[in-house]
Parts: C-alpha cells; structure tokens; sequence
C-alpha cells in the first residue's frame, strides 16, 4: 500500500500511535506473565523460575513510576492468591486508579521533581518492606506465635518499576537533607546535559531507596521485579535509578561524572556537603541481591512496531539507535546524513531512531517551555532544505510528556520554516530553550497527554518523492 505523500506528518504521528499501542502495558504483561494451574497454582514469569502461588501467606507490592497504576492493574488482574494470603502494597503515581484495593496505600509522587508524597510514599515502602524482616526475624526465634511464623519462601514482594521513578519514589540518604535541597538537586541533573545513566548513577549514590537499597530492605524475602524500562537495554540497573537492582557504578564514578558537569558548584550546601564526605557509602553490588528479574517491554520493541508499520505502507523502513545519549544537535545531524544517505538508495525512506538526546540547559533559560523532543525537532527544522524534497521528522516521548511542556513532542517537515524571518525566531527560540512555545504557535506541536507509559523516545524521519 502506497502512503499519501502529501502528508508525510500524519503518516509518522500514525507510525508514533501505533507502536505505543502495540507495547502497552497491558500486552506486555500477556506476553510475559501467566497462571498455570497443572502443579499447583503457578505464576509462571518469562525467563524465570515459577513462583508458586499457592503456598504464599504474604505478598507486598511496591509499584513506582509513570505506568505505576497500568502495572499495577495489570499485575492484580493476573495473581490468584491464596484467601488466606495477606496482601499489603504501597503504589506511587501521577494518578490514583479506580478501584484500588484498601491493602494498597497511594502516594501522588511528584515529577520531573519529587515532592512531599515521593518522600512519603519512600518511608511508606521500606516501613513495609522492614517489617517484613522483623515477622521473619521472630519466625526463627523460639517464641510460639502464629500469627509471625511466616518463612522466606511463603513471603513473595512484587516491585513494578517504569521511567520516572527516580523523582516519584525519593528519600535522601541523609535524613537531614530537606524536600526544597532534594528538589534543587534533582532539577540540577536534569538541567545539566548528562545522560540518564549518568544522572541516575549520581542519584543512586543520594538515595535510600535507590541503588538496590529498596530490594534490600525486603531482607530474605522472595522478590520479583517487573520493569517497564525507559533506559539503555545494557543499563537496567539505571531504570527509576534501580531501587532493586544491584548497582553496576561506584562511588568513584559517581564523583567523576560530578566533576565533569560542574555539578557540584550548583547543588544546595547540605546536598554538596554530603557527596564531598569521606563516608559517602557504597551502593548494594549485582552479587549482594538475589533478585528475580524480567523486562516486559523497552523502547527497542517499540522501534521495530514502528519499523513493521512504516514497512507494511510501501517504506524502506530502517532503525538506527546509534544516537542514543548524544547531543541533540549531533544527534539531528547524524540522522538527517543517514536519511539523505537511504535516500539516494530508496525512493521512499522511514527512518526510526529510539532512545535519548541531551540538551544542557542555560540556568538563565531554566523556566523556559520546551523538552528535549521538541529542541531536536525545532533544530532538524533549521537543517531541512527545499531540495531535500518531501521530508517529515517526529520526536516525541512515550509517557506524553517533554520537559515542562504540554506536548509530547513535535512533528516538522521541509516548510516549518519558511523565510529568513521564520528562521531567525526559530534561532532565537532555540537559544532560549523556547521549542515548545515556538511549535505550538505554528501547529507542530504533538499533544497526547500522560499515556501512563514510559519507553524513552522516539523519532520518525520519513521521505518521499516529489510530486
């Protein structure tokens, strides 16, 4: 089936839709979990052990990050546990679900920076989590009381973790340092051009709750985690700053990723005075934890929906993620050579990048509107040139959602910018880290709303030939 050239736009939004569709949470947990009844009642999890279902008496949830509540309703609707099964859970979203079960306490954590509720819904979880190891604790003691003699393998916590976790679910380390320092030193890393390994290392070393700390806390029990990831497919212990993955990064490196963004200089006193002292302790290592661990979905599934899409309508379509973690402008540059390159192959060319770009924001420009999609998309604009023929560029963010923004991201084509005075407000916006007022004002914008999901991001170069 030959596409409409004339609008290429409609066509990548389509393509963006699509493969948002066919990765929900919903379909991942199909695909990835179910019951089986043959011996005993099973919960069979893809690429791991079954967890028998039938002989829990405990089973705590904690579930972070901007799919919290998808993951959550999805996991509910899937465990059959026995009546006699005590189930307690702590979820953490942007929103509270209809029909949220009485056992499960609800926290509206705050995002891109974390907020009263993060750290609530933080001690809300270990508070849980330790209590788990105090019941166990009398269990192996010589009092006779039935109502704690409960073992490790009849214990089984459940950790529903997605992208945006870092902020949702947060508690300092030291006690001591207050919400507005917390808040301070999250927006420095976000604002400091550092990639999300890099930044969720540094927030691993702040956190009680990150870095493995919060697996740790469940102690011998049982634990399962399910991850919707929004990270680098080699860096799973980077999802939500991995609160149950054993850390991968030091403290040494998290020192040197400090130094190199200069961030130091810009973090609260108490914050400064905490990564400077000598005592600044380890994260729980890979051999500490003996986690269960499955991945339902990443963005890698929700290039290659769009890649079969654009596919099925006539494209050669092609992913090339080798731009993951760079810099927005290199990363534009990068793309519009291979889709130039393709282009001279293949008269009809879709182009899908998945992952990450940087942008170091100017302090001055810090409440400016606009997100990383929207930057790299009013970039590409600048590039496109009239003999580049029929071209159409998407970048926009899974979980609906770029920087302080209204949008998701953005779609641009060869006429966004039309004339020198188009150009020079186009500059100027960039300069200003202004993308998403300047998009808007001209219809480019891509406004989905929070999905409740959260697979990086996604860019859809597509050519065509001239009419």
């Amino acid at each position: 089936m030959r596409p409409d050239r004339s609008n290429l736009k409609e066509i990548a939004r389509t393509l963006f839709e699509q493969a948002l569709d066919e990765c929900s949470i919903e379909r991942a947990f199909e695909r990835k979990l179910r019951v089986a009844d043959a011996v005993g009642v099973r919960l069979l999890v893809e690429g791991g052990e079954a967890i028998a279902l039938d002989r829990l008496r405990r089973v705590r949830v904690v579930s972070a990050g901007k799919a919290a509540a998808a993951m959550l309703n999805a996991l509910l609707a899937r465990l059959r546990l026995p009546a006699s099964c005590e189930l307690q859970g702590v979820l953490i979203a942007a929103e509270r679900p209809a029909n949220l079960p009485a056992a499960i306490q609800y926290f509206c954590g705050g995002h891109p920076a974390p907020n009263e509720a993060s750290f609530a819904g933080a001690r809300a979880a270990l508070a849980m989590l330790h209590a788990l190891g105090e019941c166990t604790a009398h269990s192996n003691s010589s009092r006779d009381d039935s109502a704690q003699n409960f073992t490790p393998d009849e214990t089984l916590c459940i950790f529903l973790l997605s992208g945006g976790a870092s902020a949702m679910m947060e508690l300092p380390l030291d006690a001591a340092i207050p919400l507005d320092d917390t808040v301070a030193f999250h927006r420095a890393l976000v604002h400091s051009g550092a990639s999300i390994v890099e930044m969720n290392c540094v927030r691993k070393h702040f956190s009680a709750v990150k870095g493995g700390r919060l697996a740790l806390a469940a102690g011998k029990a049982q634990t399962l985690s399910l991850l919707v990831s929004d990270v680098p497919p080699a860096h799973l212990d980077a999802l939500g700053s991995g609160p149950t993955i054993g850390d991968s990064t030091t403290v040494a490196e998290c020192r040197e990723i400090l130094a190199r963004y200069g961030l130091m200089e810009q973090f609260p006193a108490p914050v400064r005075r905490f990564f400077a002292s000598a005592e600044l302790p380890e994260t729980p290592k890979p051999g500490n934890l003996n986690a269960r661990i499955c991945k339902l979905v990443d963005s890698d599934e929700m290039a290659e929906a769009a890649r079969r899409h654009a596919a099925s309508l006539g494209f050669h379509a092609v992913i090339d993620n080798a731009c993951d973690d760079w810099s927005y402008d290199a990363a534009a540059n990068y793309l519009l050579k291979r889709l130039r390159a393709l282009r001279r192959e293949h008269a009809r060319v879709c182009l899908i990048s998945a992952g990450e770009v940087t942008v170091r924001v100017d302090a001055a420009f810090a409440n400016a509107r606009g997100g990383r999609n929207q930057h790299f998309a009013l970039y590409m604009a600048t590039q496109l040139r009239a003999e580049d023929g029929p071209i159409a560029v998407l970048s926009a963010g899974s979980d609906g959602i770029d920087g302080n923004s209204d949008a998701a991201g953005a779609i641009v084509d060869e006429h966004t910018i039309d004339g020198e005075t188009r150009r020079e407000s186009a500059l100027r916006a960039l300069a200003e880290f202004d993308s998403s007022s300047w998009l808007s004002a001209r219809g480019a914008a891509v406004v989905t709303g929070a999905t409740g999901h959260n697979l990086r991001d996604l860019r859809i170069l597509l050519a065509d030939v001239a009419d």
